[in-house]
């Protein structure tokens, strides 16, 4: 069964050029394409969509509507998948996306929509609950100067900072024990506890945690 979709973004090319990709494909419905937040939320209520592709700027502010929809959704419509999409990498944007959870969101530059593909992934992702994040984020959130001294990070062991800097990097928990010499169960057990210490909320899923746990350690560790 399709995926039912609604597209917001102001840009009328973007807009057109969305909607003829996803006709392209075979699992993807486009129920709606707008263009403002209250367009956004009225085809919301209309159509109740699986996803929601959505810009992070459009009228009536051209600022933060985007992520204003996402935070709204996230109270009203939890099951409701959220791809925010950008022209450029907002570390604020992309966290305040992913604070209230990682669970059905999904951060891509513009850029990305032209490969249906990796469109197809991140609305798969969302649509089952996921979390996709692109990785240019990635690499403005390590370079972005977001460190203060109240940073959970400070709770931190400095064992637990590197686990949690190679869980970062992409390690896998085996990856991580073979690298620092330690068992898989003692690699389990520094996860749990920065998990822990971070405040991460333990009824989220353990995939969402880690997660929120990169963010905050590329949004606040300087190497």
């Amino acid at each position: 069964m399709a995926l039912r979709l609604v597209v917001a973004e102001d840009s009328y090319l973007i807009r057109e050029g969305l909607r003829l990709l996803l006709e392209r494909s075979g699992d993807l419905e486009l129920a709606d394409a707008v263009a403002t937040l209250p367009e956004l939320l009225e085809a919301v209520e209309r159509h109740e969509p699986d996803v929601v592709i959505t810009d992070i700027r459009m009228p009536p502010t051209g600022t933060d509507e985007g992520i204003v929809a996402a935070e709204l959704f996230a109270e009203q419509r939890p099951e409701l998948g959220i791809v925010v999409l950008s022209q450029y990498v907002e570390p604020n944007y992309a966290l305040r996306l992913f604070d209230g959870g990682a669970r059905g969101r999904a951060y891509l530059l513009k850029e990305r929509v032209g490969d249906l593909r990796q469109l197809q992934h991140a609305v798969g992702e969302v649509a089952r609950g996921g979390s996709v994040l692109d990785p240019a984020a990635v690499d403005a959130l390590v370079v972005a100067r977001h460190t203060q001294r109240t940073s959970p990070l400070a709770r931190l062991t400095a064992r637990e900072l590197e686990v949690l800097g190679l869980v970062a990097a992409g390690r896998s928990n085996t990856a991580i024990a073979d690298e620092l010499t330690l068992s898989d169960r003692a690699v389990e057990k520094h996860i749990g506890a920065i998990l822990t210490k971070l405040d991460l909320p333990a009824d989220d899923a353990a995939v969402h945690r880690r997660v929120r746990a990169v963010l905050l350690y590329l949004a606040g560790h300087r190497d």
